[in-house]
């Protein structure tokens, strides 16, 4: 069942958040991207947005930015936007597999938050809903839980 988003005021001044999102499927992860920019950005947080062709090569780009180095501070927490629809074959399924384990495997490699918003969905009508929506956007729950992961992992 959706759930609609919550309108929560959390204020993360300074913080750098960044997003990876996929220019496939446009239409649906542009919507998700512009409702996120808005949350982030409505936090006095400071954003990055990095556009990769296809939902596979989303983990690629954010290992690079989990990973720190002398010169670059990992950021407070990634975001990773991206839809896939099911089609006639297993192809979405492995494509999401796949981007989830490494997702993962990044966030507890790194110890930086990945925040998981690339969505098999089913049909136009399931993306229209969590993508589409003001009232269950699933960009404005990717920044909503971005911005407390970053509050809790600085906390620790």
């Amino acid at each position: 069942m959706l759930q609609k988003n919550s309108r929560q005021k959390i204020s993360a001044p300074d913080a750098r958040f960044v997003i990876v999102a996929s220019t496939y499927n446009a239409r649906y992860v542009d919507a998700m991207l512009r409702a996120a920019r808005t949350e982030i950005l409505r936090a006095r947080s400071r954003l990055e947005i990095i556009r990769v062709p296809g939902a596979y090569e989303i983990p690629v780009v954010a290992a690079r930015l989990a990973r720190s180095s002398p010169t670059r501070q990992p950021p407070a927490a990634i975001i990773c936007l991206g839809v896939v629809l099911r089609g006639a074959t297993t192809h979405a399924q492995h494509i999401t597999e796949a981007v989830s384990l490494a997702l993962a495997h990044i966030q507890v490699r790194h110890e930086v938050p990945v925040i998981h918003e690339v969505l098999l969905l089913e049909n136009e009508q399931q993306a229209r809903e969590r993508c589409l929506s003001r009232t269950h956007n699933r960009g404005t729950e990717a920044a909503q839980t971005a911005l407390k992961m970053a509050q809790i992992m600085q906390n620790l």
